[in-house]
């Protein structure tokens, strides 16, 4: 089926038996290649359940080390992991994991200058990283290379998640929702803590997403932001139209 040898037909059984993935869609999965910016809280998940379903070729970037405080949520790593590059040990993991896979670690910062090199060829790219000019650096080089943004983020007990393709006339691009300012003020985990299990729920759903751009299935996502609440355990969806004043896909 789909040229799948017999040990992935019994390992993706579940995913082939779906009507809206199939072998077909197992298969594209196979050759898909997924770039996941951040080994972090939002990363760890994701890299776990991509490399599960069979995401052929993952590059993981990410310039830290785990430290002991990273455990709370940063599900990947554990006490031996401390002081190791946390892309190298992401990396070994989702292979590990998953014989099928091939991960490659990039232990650099992702910037602008560096972004689109880093990214071109990918099918998905899934920014979990922890800072805004980072994530606008990865936004801007999504963009001009026409890749699906899966963007997902994580602070105390909310979450927030979504796909931009703003290439395309009616969908946004990640600018038109919060802004092109690089020096916009932001607070960073260690300030104001984070829910370790909402870390792993928001990264689990990004995977989501980056499967769902390899093998449409369902609603788009696209056009659309995700809003999760563990306090009052409610999850909204908010439209968000382009700006057409946005000075990034405008």
């Amino acid at each position: 089926m789909a040229g799948l040898t017999d040990a992935q037909l019994d390992r993706y059984a579940r995913h082939i038996v779906l009507h809206e993935i199939g072998g077909g869609g197992q298969a594209r999965l196979l050759s898909a290649h997924v770039v996941v910016i951040g080994a972090g809280g939002i990363g760890s998940p994701a890299i776990q359940y991509l490399a599960a379903a069979g995401v052929g070729r993952l590059t993981i970037v990410d310039d830290d080390h785990v430290e002991l405080s990273n455990l709370q949520r940063q599900t990947l790593f554990d006490p031996a992991d401390l002081g190791a590059p946390k892309a190298e040990r992401a990396a070994a993991t989702a292979m590990r994991l998953n014989p099928d896979v091939v991960a490659e670690a990039r232990t650099t910062r992702i910037d602008l200058a560096n972004a689109a090199a880093l990214i071109t060829g990918a099918d998905v790219v899934l920014d979990g990283c922890d800072n805004f000019a980072t994530r606008l650096a990865v936004a801007s080089a999504a963009l001009d290379t026409r890749i699906p943004l899966v963007s997902a983020a994580v602070t105390q007990f909310d979450g927030q998640l979504a796909i931009y393709r703003g290439w395309e006339p009616d969908k946004p691009c990640y600018a038109c929702v919060v802004g092109d300012d690089p020096e916009r003020p932001g607070v960073t985990c260690a300030e104001v803590g984070v829910l370790g299990a909402m870390a792993g729920v928001v990264g689990s759903m990004a995977a989501l997403e980056a499967i769902r751009a390899i093998v449409p299935f369902g609603d788009d996502m696209a056009g659309r932001l995700l809003v999760a609440d563990a306090l009052s355990m409610r999850f909204r969806t908010l439209a968000v139209p382009k700006d057409p004043g946005c000075r990034v896909c405008g």
